[in-house]
């Protein structure tokens, strides 16, 4: 029986107003990318991380990948309440079958089938033709309906795929029951004008477009990844798919975190909104981290280390003055804080403030000597510490006592 009929409906929200649903799939995608797999009890503590984030749908695993990912699917099911719960099948019997019985619990359950359309695909992967694939996919995906409460089709390498084809194909995804249509870039082709205008043709072609939703899932092996997904919410995508850190095959996929502080950031563009609580990205960007024991790179994009950091001496006097000198987005926004990080950039000002947040009375001429040792310090190691600080001002203060200040190696 499709639990639709229990009081709930397999209908999606099409509308192309202003709301955006965050699709994450760290638990899937990103957990495939080498050195990022997770046990059952790792992705569990992720999804409930997910959860508080806010994303819309988290998709657990593929269910008959591995009996801990099937485990790990129906767990993540029976337990959150909030978000709709997917699980990945191929368009395969047992598949499907995998997946209906890792979701019964859910409150919310989607099965996201998928199945290659690109004619390199249908060639050299599947060696079928265009109507086989047709059938394959309507076949599916009335066999998903019946187990859960939504489906989505997924036309694995969508953007090289002809565009009239992959209209044709969703088109029959429509009307076997499919409520999310996904058209990936899967191997990361494709620029943020050509797939700007592949939804454009997709919403304008696909018979029943006004009835399901548009999905975009971006791979980054062009570095594209999150340009991409933004030009297919500018096409009229409403539902975008990505992972924290930006974890995925290869290259990795659309960073959560990046999508949705875009969105915000330039909300008056983008006019559109999520349900992201980002005060919490910070935290959950780390708690991937944890439980990968991959660090996230200090330069990444909202969530790094350096990404609200300034050493330099221009943008920390900028910052001392006003915060919107050198910054777009409030840390505390995202689960951050600013650091003025005092280094060999670093100039007076910087040093200044820092010494009277450690309650030191600095004049001018405390500031010139100190200055000048800080400066020569710096040329010995990279970043200078709290503690470094309170030596150099205990020698100045007492020249004739050698204040032992370290020095990184």
């Amino acid at each position: 029986m499709n639990p639709a009929n229990q009081g709930s409906t397999d209908a999606v929200d099409s509308d192309v107003g202003g709301r955006v649903r965050i699709f994450d799939t760290t638990l899937r995608d990103g957990e495939q990318a080498p050195g990022f797999s997770m046990d059952r009890r790792a992705k569990l503590r992720m999804a409930h991380a997910l959860e508080e984030l806010g994303v819309d749908i988290i998709e657990a695993g593929f269910p008959q990948a591995s009996p801990d990912d099937f485990a790990a699917v129906a767990e993540i099911a029976r337990t959150l309440k909030a978000p709709t719960i997917a699980a990945l099948a191929r368009c395969q019997d047992v598949d499907i079958d995998s997946a209906g019985k890792a979701l019964q619990g859910a409150r919310h359950s989607r099965i996201h089938l998928f199945l290659s359309t690109s004619p390199l695909h249908r060639e050299h992967k599947l060696g079928k033709s265009r109507q086989e694939v047709i059938d394959i996919a309507a076949s599916a995906i009335r066999r998903a309906k019946a187990l859960v409460h939504e489906v989505e089709f997924s036309a694995e390498d969508a953007l090289r795929t002809e565009p009239d084809f992959l209209a044709e194909v969703f088109s029959v995804a429509v009307e076997a029951g499919a409520s999310v249509l996904n058209a990936p870039d899967t191997v990361g082709y494709v620029t943020p004008s050509e797939i700007h205008a592949m939804f454009t043709y997709l919403r304008e072609h696909v018979r029943g477009a006004d009835k399901v939703m548009f999905s975009a899932h971006c791979h980054d092996d062009l570095g594209m990844a999150v340009a991409n997904t933004l030009a297919a919410i500018s096409a009229g995508a409403r539902q975008v798919e990505c992972t924290i850190n930006g974890i995925g095959e290869r290259a990795g996929n659309a960073a959560l975190e990046e999508v949705v502080m875009a969105l915000h950031t330039r909300q008056p563009l983008f006019g559109v909104e999520t349900g992201i609580v980002t005060q919490r990205l910070f935290p959950t960007s780390r708690l991937l981290a944890e439980v990968t024991g991959q660090p996230v790179p200090r330069n990444k994009a909202i969530v790094g280390d350096n990404a609200f950091a300034h050493e330099s001496g221009i943008h920390q006097h900028g910052m001392l003055k006003h915060r919107g000198t050198y910054e777009i987005m409030r840390p505390q926004d995202v689960g951050a804080k600013t650091s003025l990080v005092l280094g060999k950039h670093s100039g007076r000002h910087a040093l200044r403030q820092r010494l009277e947040e450690l309650e030191f009375e600095v004049d001018e001429a405390t500031l010139d000597t100190v200055f000048e040792s800080f400066k020569s310090l710096t040329d010995r190691q990279r970043s200078i510490t709290n503690d470094d600080l309170v030596a150099l001002m205990d020698k100045h203060q007492n020249p004739n006592h050698t204040a032992a200040v370290a020095v990184e190696s």
